[in-house]
């Protein structure tokens, strides 16, 4: 039995995919229309401030909130030739001013209060290397051992660049010739050409290149794994993704149930948007989300152990460390993490601080283990490249006047378009739905297109039928023939 697997949900506007390790889940990634990640896109902006006190710039790209763009990720600044302890004392002011056009790369969402961040050394991605106009430096993929193939591609490197550039191979570079390598740098670098031009004529601030950030997050999974099995539910990407990724074995899912529930994991999606996650023996995580930071609570529960008080802890820790690693990957947690583990002597921390390093090795983002404050409360960060899964698919309830949340229209809207493909092609001709009326706005699409090509492609009638629920929600109140 295959021990990896990864489950490619794109049919329907929501975009999802799980990795499944021994058919447990243990990385979760959603991607909404009107949420999609500005990370990898790149603009032209112009510059409204220089701050030489926070070493940074500030930059309108034509978003709602100017971005922040460190010094030392200026273009200007990469290309400087002289030693790094003069680059660093020298003001940004040399190289960059107000009113200054510039090419730049999102590499951080905006959250609460904050604006993007943003990279001038930009990167270009194909198939099998990241192309970098200002990175001076030549590197290859952890995941490729073959220190022969490390060395080979690395003098390919040098000679596809010049001495600004920069190139990263990815593992898939191992199976490509070096003209194919080649001719993947060239275009890359005409495409970082035609960017720049489109910069330099630029009026104003603008969107020049959006990043594919669903499919980039998939194919980084897909580069982790030395084998494994992915189903997706189109024939066209199951199809050619087989040839990108030939170490993995590709499936069409064709049945007519939605590919989570086939593999009942809809329930740990629905967990992991709850407080409280419950542990073996009774014991449970409470797991709360601010704006500063996230505290994981661990309780014992109902867990009394069979050994003395110390064991009881030391268990109940190591189960809390095992899921709340688990729960940082599919929740998509980020910034400072703080576990409150229960009481325990100084050996018993270190030994539970090997267990979360030892699992977050796993981890596809850049994460830190700081360790254990004199309280007991180990520190952990994460980078944050994405919103976080409980930002992804819920929004403030309006009943408290947003004390708690629910699930957003959006995801209502979605969780239904899903439901509804399980009866494609099927013996009904109609389906009646009550929604709200928002729910109803956004699973029916600007004129109706969305409700319209779904009938197409069901081949029955959907009626949606107004109500005024005070949440986001909807209920299938007919399936059958037409009335």
């Amino acid at each position: 039995m295959c021990l990896e697997k990864v489950l490619v949900n794109i049919k329907s506007r929501e975009k999802r995919f799980a990795y499944l390790f021994n058919n447990k889940l243990e990385r979760l990634y959603i991607e909404q229309p009107q949420q999609k990640s500005a990370v990898g896109n790149i603009y032209v902006g112009i510059v409204t401030k220089v701050a030489p006190g926070m070493n940074a710039a500030f930059v309108d790209i034509g978003e709602d909130k100017n971005c922040y763009l460190p010094k030392d990720k200026l273009a200007s600044y990469s290309a400087d030739a002289n030693p790094l302890d003069e680059k660093k004392n020298t003001s940004i002011s040399t190289y960059v001013r107000q009113g200054e056009k510039l090419l730049v790369q999102v590499v951080k969402d905006a959250t609460g209060t904050k604006g993007p961040k943003l990279t001038g050394i930009v990167e270009l991605q194909k198939e099998n290397l990241v192309y970098m106009p200002y990175g001076r430096y030549i590197a290859v993929s952890k995941k490729l051992a073959d220190q022969k193939m490390q060395k080979q591609l690395r003098s390919i490197g040098k000679k596809l660049t010049a001495q600004s550039e920069g190139l990263i191979f990815r593992t898939s570079a191992a199976n490509a010739s070096e003209a194919e390598l080649t001719a993947e740098v060239d275009g890359l670098r005409k495409k970082h050409t035609e960017l720049s031009r489109l910069a330099a004529t630029a009026k104003k601030p603008a969107l020049l290149l959006a990043n594919n950030d669903y499919e980039r997050e998939l194919f980084r999974v897909f580069e982790k794994l030395e084998s494994g099995e992915v189903f997706v539910d189109t024939q066209t990407e199951a199809t050619g993704w087989s040839s990108i990724f030939p170490k993995l074995t590709f499936h069409y899912y064709a049945d007519h149930k939605n590919l989570f529930s086939f593999f009942s994991i809809e329930k740990d999606i629905q967990d992991a948007l709850k407080r409280i996650v419950w542990l073996e023996k009774g014991a449970y995580l409470i797991v709360d989300e601010t704006e500063a930071a996230t505290i994981i609570d661990v309780n014992t529960g109902k867990y009394e152990g069979r050994h003395n008080l110390e064991q009881t802890a030391f268990d109940t820790n190591r189960y809390a460390a095992l899921e709340a690693a688990r729960q940082l990957k599919i929740r998509d947690l980020s910034g400072i993490i703080l576990i409150d583990f229960i009481d325990m002597p100084k050996e018993h921390e270190k030994k539970i601080e090997e267990i979360i390093i030892k699992e977050l090795q796993k981890d596809s983002r850049q994460t830190k283990v700081i360790g254990f404050t004199a309280l007991g409360i180990l520190q952990i960060t994460r980078k944050k490249t994405v919103v976080p899964l409980s930002q992804a698919v819920k929004t403030k309830c309006p009943v408290c006047a947003g004390t708690g949340t629910v699930m957003s229209a959006e995801s209502m809207a979605f969780k239904l378009e899903r439901e509804l493909w399980e009866f494609e092609r099927s013996d009904h001709d109609l389906i009646e739905v009550e929604a709200e009326r928002e729910v109803i706005k956004v699973f029916a699409g600007k004129d109706k297109q969305h409700i319209k090509r779904l009938e197409e492609i069901l081949g029955l009638q959907i009626n949606m039928i107004e109500r005024d629920f005070v949440i986001p929600d909807y209920h299938i109140k007919y399936i059958g023939q037409k009335k």
